[in-house]
């Protein structure tokens, strides 16, 4: 069953592309659910602003493990999205 859950899932483990399938399901299926709307608007963004991935820090978040890494990755994507 393809849920919001199995997205987000997908989505932190890097799996962009299936998550946002999985969205556009859920949105096709209820078009009123906020929750898919808005990842996939987070999502197509992403795609298109981020053609080039930085590999080292797509590494350390598929690879974070506590709550001081995912603070530091936070403070990354703020500084990256400004």
């Amino acid at each position: 069953m393809k849920t919001l859950t199995l997205a987000n899932i997908y989505e932190l483990q890097g799996l962009k592309e299936e998550a946002l399938d999985i969205y556009k399901n859920i949105l096709k299926k209820d078009s009123n659910n906020s929750d898919a709307k808005i990842a996939i608007r987070r999502l197509s963004g992403i795609h298109k602003k981020f053609l080039t991935v930085n590999q080292e820090m797509k590494e350390y978040f598929l690879n974070m493990e506590t709550d001081v890494e995912f603070n530091e990755f936070e403070r990354w994507l703020l500084k990256a999205w400004n």
